[in-house]
């Protein structure tokens, strides 16, 4: 857990708990993610637990061009990432490489080491943030992972997606809320830092079971959330329902949306940080919804509701919750 002894979320100027600010003081500097891709796949995917992925998913709408243009090469990729992202954020100091794309501790562990190591090989990288699925997490990759922890920056992001099974279900994600709390609770155990990936808006679900996932999240021994809106995102199967019947798949307008966030953040933990409470894909890939918002724009739109409600991060959250 964050030391809170100097965050007061009603004073602070966001009104809830930035993973910017927490890794600026827990490393002294900004701690920027080069995205990389090792060319896993996933569960879902590949027969094991099914076909086809995850209705809303479309990994290219969430892939950086300099991910695609090296696919699988990992020292190629890092090269360009950090040329581009020096341009844009000239006050990084620390970098982590991030496996992104699909599930990535789904393989033989000695492939999967194989990876971390070629871009921990990079004297550039202090560490490494791994997304995947939380029912692909084994105790071997875990007890790895701890050990790597003791010298490099490491994150375990695990996509929650919902707390909600049915609605796990019906988007075909091909695990249920209970894999997400077991992972979750082994990995934490040994002592990683453990982020989790929600989208709000998902078919089927409603307010109250949304807003239920924050307490449920509060609960556990997360230390950050990654907050997304639904988009509907070409090459999906979601996409496909969307243009058969666009009443199959509600869309929150902007508004709908950041009350939900802030009806949501209100109900977290204070000291569950916040990486993103928003999404974007590329114009190009998405069918809805339009906001005619960038991403940079959604959090200061968010202090901006937090402030006209006066309120904050954990206003109705109870220690008694969790």
């Amino acid at each position: 857990m964050h030391d809170l002894s100097s965050f007061e979320p009603a004073l602070h100027p966001r009104r809830y708990l930035s993973w910017t600010d927490v890794a600026k003081a827990r490393y002294g500097a900004r701690v920027q993610k080069v995205s990389v891709a090792a060319g896993f796949t996933c569960p879902n995917r590949d027969g094991s637990k099914g076909i086809g992925g995850c209705t809303f998913c479309n990994n290219m709408g969430f892939t950086p061009g300099y991910v695609r243009e090296s696919p699988d090469n990992i020292n190629m990729q890092i090269n360009t990432g950090m040329e581009f992202l020096q341009r844009r954020y000239p006050n990084a100091q620390r970098w982590v490489a991030y496996f992104q794309a699909y599930s990535n501790t789904y393989g033989e562990l000695s492939t999967l080491i194989n990876a971390y190591q070629t871009a921990l090989s990079r004297p550039e990288i202090d560490g490494l943030v791994i997304g995947t699925r939380p029912d692909c997490v084994s105790d071997d990759l875990l007890d790895y992972l701890a050990d790597l922890s003791r010298t490099h920056l490491v994150e375990l992001e695990l996509g929650i997606e919902s707390t909600d099974d049915a609605t796990l279900a019906r988007v075909n994600r091909g695990h249920d809320f209970a894999s997400s709390v077991d992972a979750i609770k082994r990995a934490a155990a040994r002592g990683l830092t453990v982020a989790g990936h929600v989208l709000l808006g998902l078919p089927g679900e409603s307010r109250d079971s949304m807003l239920a996932g924050a307490t449920k999240l509060s609960a556990l021994p997360l230390s950050s959330l990654k907050l997304h809106q639904l988009q509907v995102v070409k090459g999906t199967q979601l996409a496909n329902d969307w243009r058969r019947d666009p009443s199959s798949v509600p869309m929150l307008s902007l508004e709908d949306y950041l009350e939900l966030l802030a009806d949501f953040i209100e109900r977290l933990r204070p000291d569950l940080a916040l990486q993103r409470v928003g999404s974007e894909v590329p114009p190009s890939m998405r069918l809805a919804p339009d906001w005619s918002v960038r991403l940079s724009e959604l959090a200061p739109l968010l202090t901006a509701k937090l402030t006209a409600r006066n309120s904050w991060q954990g206003r109705l959250w109870q220690p008694s919750d969790c």
